[in-house]
């Protein structure tokens, strides 16, 4: 067995149990943020809709458990790959890549989407043998994502009870699933699970972040908020007890309705500290994205890094070098046009039409494709 076969875990029926006890918080959840904000129904009637969302809320998480159930299952019966398999699917795949790189140039030239026999004809081959091509990498893709989908639920466990449902981590798990295999390169050494890990997670806290809140909070109340939870931990520290709201306004001095708006903007009671769950292992706080760069974050970096070499290596080296120098890609410091042509000992202005010129062939989406993924 790999390593990618010890981070997967098996599915026996108690497992499945815990699964759905998962779920199950997330009604809890449901239920905490109901108490939290007043009823304006009073009496019967008030007893009447709360009982009828709670048999509507029954009802589909009867339906959740019984089709989670059933997905774990499925997907437990699909057998874990070898390395060596790993490898071999990992060269499938990157064939397939390399034709849907030609068909992207042929709908680009043909401005439109190319028939099979115009695809078949860009790569030299007749077109029963390139439809068998075609087959055999989209088969060794499927495979891939499909052997690792218990990788997925794996990852998705440990997010429940953040804004999205089991299922929709699921499904944005799977999606960063399909990213690595398509990203995957085996000549590197590492395992596809160690690599795969990593995307799977970029793409559920990605979710989680855009798809929580039904309604998209500015990006400067997002950094109001976090001020507000290291505040509030910060005093505690200090008092040895939860803040007042009035305490909280005062040490970042702000005005308590000001605290408050932001508080309901946030849709958090004005105690980040509240625990929610079952298990009570979770604190509304917990949701608040820290301003530190996470694990994900610093390997989104480095693909990054890795793909724009790779964009960078389509230009001439000194296009590639005078880019580098102009925007600071190794040491970070920029450079000017006069500091540049003194190291090549060339003028100003022939720096500037080399810089142009390799700026005109990053922006044809042959080259700026890859990029574009990393733009939130």
């Amino acid at each position: 067995m790999t390593q990618a076969n010890n981070l997967l875990p098996t599915f026996d029926p108690s497992e499945l149990e815990d699964s759905i006890d998962l779920l199950e918080e997330d009604d809890d959840q449901d239920d905490f943020l109901d108490e939290a904000q007043p009823d304006e129904e009073d009496g019967k009637s008030g007893k009447v809709a709360r009982g009828a969302r709670r048999k509507a809320q029954i009802k589909k998480k009867h339906y959740t458990e019984d089709s989670i159930r059933l997905y774990l299952q499925e997907i437990g019966r699909i057998r874990l790959l070898r390395a060596d398999e790993e490898i071999e699917l990992a060269r499938k795949i990157a064939d397939l890549l390399e034709l849907e790189r030609i068909r992207e140039q042929l709908m680009d030239r043909l401005d439109r989407e190319p028939h099979d026999a115009e695809w078949a004809e860009a790569v030299s081959m007749p077109l029963q043998s390139f439809r068998h091509r075609l087959h055999v990498g989209r088969r060794a893709k499927d495979k891939m994502v499909q052997s690792n989908l218990r990788l997925v639920v794996s990852i998705a466990k440990k997010y429940m009870n953040r804004g999205l449902s089991f299922q929709d981590l699921i499904q944005e798990g799977s999606l960063g699933l399909i990213r690595a295999a398509e990203k995957f390169d085996h000549e590197k050494g590492y395992k596809f699970s160690t690599y795969a890990t990593w995307w799977i997670r970029q793409a559920i806290t990605r979710a989680i972040a855009d798809q929580s809140r039904t309604i998209r909070l500015p990006v400067h109340l997002y950094e109001t908020i976090s001020r507000i939870k290291k505040t509030t931990k910060l005093l505690s520290q200090e008092m040895g007890r939860k803040p007042t709201e009035e305490e909280i306004a005062e040490r970042m001095e702000m005005t308590i309705e000001k605290l408050r708006f932001i508080a309901k903007s946030a849709q958090l009671p004005i105690s980040l500290e509240t625990p929610i769950g079952k298990e009570e292992d979770s604190r509304l706080g917990d949701f608040i994205e820290s301003d530190g760069e996470t694990p994900e974050d610093q390997v989104s970096k480095n693909l990054l890094r890795e793909d724009l070499e790779g964009v960078l290596g389509t230009l001439s080296p000194r296009e590639r070098d005078v880019l580098r120098l102009r925007y600071g890609l190794d040491d970070g410091r920029m450079k000017t046009l006069e500091e540049i042509g003194q190291i090549f000992n060339v003028t100003r202005e022939r720096i500037r039409q080399i810089e142009a010129k390799a700026l005109r062939k990053l922006r044809h989406p042959n080259r700026n494709s890859v990029l574009k993924e990393y733009i939130r």
